[in-house]
């Protein structure tokens, strides 16, 4: 990094230098090139501590939690609730029987579809938005397809900005939740996600706030929010994969009914009928991904350590440098330009497909995402197949940036 870039990275309290070789897998060459990996909005890198912490359960502590009377099993159980608490504390809910663990965003808004879901009926209707990842998405349809909801869509600008004046006029007396970004995945747009809460709120619509691609990026605070479920995986923010939250309301949560049946969500069970668990075993059927947990709960350390503050002020300025630096490549498209944004960036160049580019820059070190990102509509929309997605964390540099300019520079010499 050069002299001004370090005072400005100095200047959040971070040295995002020394925060690199924190992670493993980033000192390794790709095709004979210093690793660049802007992909984490795909899936985040695991920093050691997270690694060590996975492998000492796995070394020491490994048993099954909740039902043991052995050590093993105590210690296990202490950990998972430990990781549990760590996640209250991250998101300042109320309770920690407000925090549901899950697989991730996908099955923390299938939780949702298919318990909350069970209480609506024809004719209801759901708002999202046209920003949404599929998994904020389908679950509805499937839903719809069941009972005879109707999904209404939240149409967006071609900044890829979400059109507030029409989201206010298909809120009405048959909408039963509004179901939305924080933050899109493809286009790095920062929803504004207060304003669309409250509009819910005053008609006391439920809301459910997806926020996989915030957590990361960003201070969350759920009872600020004042949202009735927030979901989010473990693997966007340094955690690992198979592991995520369902932040739900206790006292929307509490009223509903599972969605899965099978151990540790019971208190009896005989063939005359079944008590269910207290919050929030009722909706965690079977064996939880303890070292899921465990890793997660390290990875809030780890981010605390850090700042959640500082880790947004140094990628808000390593996303404005990385733009101003690609808008200077000779026949590259920037798709998604709306003035609030987190660190994604995607993108297209003239004569190339987004694919055949991912090829180019991953043989020069480049790891970036392409194509469509889980988000067709937004594609349908722009009247393209795909982008290529370069994506920051806190772990990236100036060098990295650099190295995808470079690459792109290639690229376009290429075609030439």
């Amino acid at each position: 990094m050069n002299s001004a870039a370090e005072k400005q990275a100095a200047g959040t309290g971070l040295d995002p230098e020394k925060l690199r070789a924190d992670f493993p897998i980033l000192a390794q060459q790709v095709n004979g090139h210093r690793l660049a990996y802007l992909d984490s909005a795909a899936s985040a890198q695991r920093p050691r501590v997270v690694i060590d912490a996975i492998s000492h359960y796995y070394e020491h502590d490994h048993a099954n939690v909740h039902r043991g009377v052995h050590t093993l099993s105590h210690r296990a159980t202490d950990a998972y609730e430990g990781a549990r608490e760590k996640v209250r504390q991250f998101i300042k809910a109320g309770s920690t029987r407000e925090i549901v663990f899950t697989r991730g965003t996908t099955e923390a808004i299938n939780l949702v579809a298919n318990s909350l879901g069970q209480t609506f009926s024809a004719g209801d209707e759901i708002i999202v938005s046209e920003l949404e990842h599929h998994a904020n998405i389908v679950p509805w349809q499937m839903l719809a397809e069941r009972t005879g909801i109707r999904l209404r869509v939240i149409p967006i600008n071609d900044a890829g900005e979400l059109q507030l004046d029409v989201y206010q006029d298909l809120l009405n007396e048959r909408t039963r939740l509004v179901s939305v970004t924080q933050v899109s995945n493809a286009l790095g747009t920062v929803t504004p996600i207060q304003e669309i809460l409250a509009a819910a709120r005053s008609r006391g619509i439920l809301t459910l706030v997806d926020g996989a691609q915030a957590i990361p990026h960003q201070p969350i605070d759920v009872q600020a929010l004042d949202c009735d479920f927030y979901a989010f995986s473990g693997h966007k923010m340094c955690g690992p994969t198979g592991i995520g939250v369902l932040y739900a309301r206790e006292s929307v949560l509490k009223d509903m009914p599972p969605w899965q049946g099978g151990g540790d969500m019971i208190l009896t069970v005989s063939f005359t009928g079944t008590t269910y668990n207290e919050l929030p075993y009722r909706f965690e059927a079977g064996t939880p991904n303890i070292a899921g947990a465990i890793g997660l709960g390290a990875a809030i350390d780890y981010l605390d350590g850090l700042g959640m503050a500082a880790i947004a002020e140094y990628e808000q300025q390593l996303l404005h440098w990385a733009t101003e630096r690609l808008r200077t490549i000779p026949g590259l498209q920037l798709v998604g330009t709306a003035p609030s944004k987190a660190g994604v960036i995607s993108f297209n160049l003239d004569g190339i497909h987004a694919h055949d580019l991912g090829t180019i820059l991953d043989h020069q070190g480049v790891a970036i995402r392409t194509g469509h990102h889980c988000a067709m509509p937004v594609m349908e929309h722009f009247g393209i197949a795909g982008t290529a997605r370069a994506s920051l964390a806190f772990y990236n540099t100036r060098e990295d940036i650099e190295q995808l300019v470079t690459a792109l520079e290639l690229a376009h010499k290429m075609l030439g």
